[in-house]
């Protein structure tokens, strides 16, 4: 009897370095609150961003762990940029005063699945404070994304972001994960 195991080949070095320098100069973007250049030059206009609900379920149950019905966003490209567009006006009140946050990417895995595209997970904490309070949220998670080659450059065509909580403390999800 043989153990058969199935071996994923490494990405290259330039690949992997490519992709995660991508997943730094998105979190920079959304860091500084630049939303129109991250929108500009991250997103592809075929987006598929996804935050799917967790659910608690007990350890003998074959249900799924995230709802295939019920998201926090279900978003493309076109409603990203309606989210875009409404936080620089006036009427964002979930975010006046603006959030102040930091994304810590770590954990990042690279697979190469075209010339052109790349599958990425990664691990995200999001640090978020808004105005003088104490206060803060913690939001922490798995991001599976599907980057492809766009421009000359890396663009963000699938996200799937499994959240680790099944309630958010946070007041909002003003802010992108």
């Amino acid at each position: 009897m043989t153990v058969e195991q199935t071996i994923t080949p490494l990405p290259s070095v330039e690949l992997e370095r490519s992709c995660v320098q991508f997943l730094h100069r998105e979190a920079e973007l959304l860091d500084n609150t630049d939303y129109s250049g991250w929108l500009e030059t991250c997103l592809s206009e075929d987006l598929e961003y996804r935050i799917p609900i967790r659910t608690t379920r007990v350890r003998t149950s074959r249900d799924v762990e995230f709802s295939t019905t019920g998201f926090h966003m279900a978003d493309s490209y076109a409603t990203m940029r309606v989210r875009v567009d409404r936080l620089l006006t006036e009427h964002a009140w979930a975010e006046d005063p603006p959030s102040r946050t930091r994304r810590l990417v770590t954990n990042v895995r690279v697979r190469e699945l075209a010339a052109d595209a790349a599958e990425v997970k990664s691990y995200l904490m999001l640090y978020r404070s808004q105005g003088d309070t104490a206060d803060y949220d913690l939001i922490v998670g798995e991001r599976q994304d599907v980057l492809g080659l766009e421009a000359g450059g890396w663009r963000l065509r699938s996200r799937l972001v499994l959240l680790d909580h099944t309630i958010l403390g946070t007041a909002n999800l003003g802010v992108f994960l």
